[in-house]
């Protein structure tokens, strides 16, 4: 398991892309797979693909959705400046939280 990724980016997470076609887009995330090291971001990285008619779905036609990227690829949104950052683990109570590295804010 040394490829494994630890992700600090979580669903719901807001996000913005730093690399690739959808550069610059602030969205939420979808889903996280960590094994995978891959997040699938609400209307980036957006593909097409083309249907036979199946029995399910006898029209076939044309399909788009998201396709995942690479989780690092985002970052995620501090909750008070509005600008990406790097998030760091804390212990608060006995429990950990994540935090801004820019404002020191809980994340979520």
């Amino acid at each position: 398991m040394a490829n494994r990724i630890i992700a600090k980016i979580h669903k719901g997470d807001k996000v913005k892309v730093i690399a690739g076609d959808s550069k610059g887009t602030v969205a939420t995330v979808v889903s996280v797979d960590a094994a995978k090291g891959k997040v699938i971001v609400e209307g980036v990285h957006m593909v097409t693909r083309h249907r036979k008619p199946t029995a399910m779905n006898p029209e076939g036609g044309i399909e788009k959705f998201e396709a995942p990227i690479h989780i690092s690829n985002v970052m995620v949104v501090d909750p008070k400046t509005n600008q990406p950052t790097r998030i760091g683990i804390r212990r608060e109570g006995g429990k950990k939280v994540r935090v801004a590295k820019k404002s020191g804010q809980v994340i979520k």
